[in-house]
């Protein structure tokens, strides 16, 4: 759950500085043991403070140290789809009330409430506004009432709420509003041509947060033509967004730059765009990752290409000097199992016997079974009793090359691939592989 609300720190006094806390209640209490707070950077998450949770309540006191900004609250792993991202003003104490099924409640924090009514009713005026173009609806008494309500929503938050971070937020949200009445194309075209008038992208607690990165993945993914029919046409479109957007990011520091970039790349590879993937990587992410040391999402990144579905599978060769096998040149197939285990796995041992019997009667499938090892000893005795698989082995373990390449965490894992040995499917079981390979 991803949720804004107002973080307070700080009480000033006359001449003492108290610590500031931010307390509350999560439900179901049994879900919850720990929360931590990070400060949200340009370049990254801080560390501030950490508290348990008992019986649902925690209560978290933050350093005097501690700056006005966006804090991210986490409450479970992974870190980056469990958390509540928040502001921290150093004026308010804050109490909220979080519940798995219903969302934060906010006991106190004018700031928070009004950053959480401003962007809930201005989405809702905005989806008002795009409902009208989508009905063909041409009532200009109702177009009017739907802009003047956009005018009047945006001015008064604005005006209401100066000298805050929320209203950072709110007037860097002001969006494209016509002036009188365009239709839908002209419309957009206006509205992409506004995209960044109120964007302050060199604001460090906006490059901190999701906000800008929000921002710039909308722009790159939404502001596109109508007209469009292929997926040359869109990826091409994209692409220069992508171009865009690059022009504005280079002002800013390298660590948001990474992080705006790697989102767009995420977005991307949801929407199984791998054009526009290997057009980000290779002309931008590739080269500031490598610049700001981050090697690691450099590799993360290969890896995730050479493994993307309708990838082609990297080689793997097994078999002896004078007889060499390998998965490229191997006998035509409607389907080949890619399966990486190990002979001291207690799951592999189990699972892989009962898979090698159920797959047995499957026509036109070739496995191919990657025993990362130690040593051979154990892995020649096991193997053995799998005489339907055809055994390579990577010693090495988990430093070996082949775990390198096909980015292998735990075993045994498994990569499905069609006759042409492009991925099709990663199976996260046995089972799973079963019931793909029978459909």
């Amino acid at each position: 759950m991803k949720v804004l609300i107002s973080f307070c720190l700080f009480i000033i006094s006359l001449s003492t500085q108290a610590q500031g806390s931010i307390s509350g209640n999560f439900s179901p209490a049994k879900d919850f043991k720990w929360v931590i707070a990070y400060e949200l950077t340009p370049n990254g998450e801080r560390y501030s403070t950490d508290a348990a949770v008992k019986d649902g309540f925690f209560n978290l006191k933050m350093p005097t140290t501690a700056q006005p900004g966006i804090y991210r609250l986490v409450y479970a792993v992974p870190q980056d789809e469990f958390y509540i991202d928040v502001i921290y003003n150093k004026k308010e104490t804050v109490k909220f009330n979080f519940d798995l099924q219903h969302g934060l409640t906010i006991i106190n924090s004018l700031e928070n409430k009004w950053y959480n009514e401003y962007f809930s009713k201005i989405t809702v005026a905005q989806d008002r506004l795009l409902e009208y173009y989508e009905s063909g609806n041409e009532s200009q008494k109702k177009y009017n009432a739907i802009i003047s309500d956009l005018n009047s929503l945006q001015t008064t938050f604005e005006e209401n709420n100066a000298n805050t971070i929320a209203h950072k937020f709110i007037k860097a949200n002001r969006s494209y509003i016509p002036k009188e009445f365009e239709n839908l194309e002209t419309f957009l075209k206006n509205k992409k041509q506004h995209h960044f008038d109120h964007l302050n992208i060199n604001d460090p607690i906006l490059q901190g947060s999701n906000f800008l990165t929000d921002k710039f993945g909308s722009y790159v993914f939404s502001a596109l033509p109508i007209d469009i029919t292929t997926k040359e046409q869109l990826t091409t479109e994209v692409n220069k967004n992508v171009k865009t957007a690059a022009e504005l990011l280079k002002t800013t520091p390298s660590g948001f730059q990474i992080k705006a970039f790697y989102q767009l790349w995420k977005i991307a590879e949801a929407n199984g765009m791998a054009e526009v993937q290997d057009y980000i990587f290779k002309n931008y992410l590739k080269k500031i990752a490598i610049a700001d040391s981050n090697q690691k999402l450099v590799e993360e990144i290969e890896i995730a290409s050479r493994l993307r579905i309708g990838a082609v599978s990297p080689d793997i060769t097994w078999g002896t000097k004078d007889k060499k096998h390998s998965l490229l040149t191997m006998e035509k197939a409607e389907h080949y199992l890619l399966i990486f285990w190990s002979s001291t796995c207690s799951h592999c041992l189990k699972e892989l016997p009962q898979l090698h019997k159920e797959i047995n009667d499957i026509k036109d499938l070739k496995v191919i079974a990657v025993g990362l090892e130690d040593d051979d000893t154990n892995w020649k005795k096991v193997s053995a009793t799998l005489p339907g698989f055809n055994h390579a082995i990577a010693l090495g373990k988990w430093e070996s090359e082949y775990a390198h390449i096909f980015g292998i965490q735990s075993t045994p894992t498994y990569f499905i691939l069609d006759h042409e040995k492009r991925f099709i499917a990663k199976p996260d079981s046995d089972k799973e592989v079963v019931e793909i390979l029978e459909n």
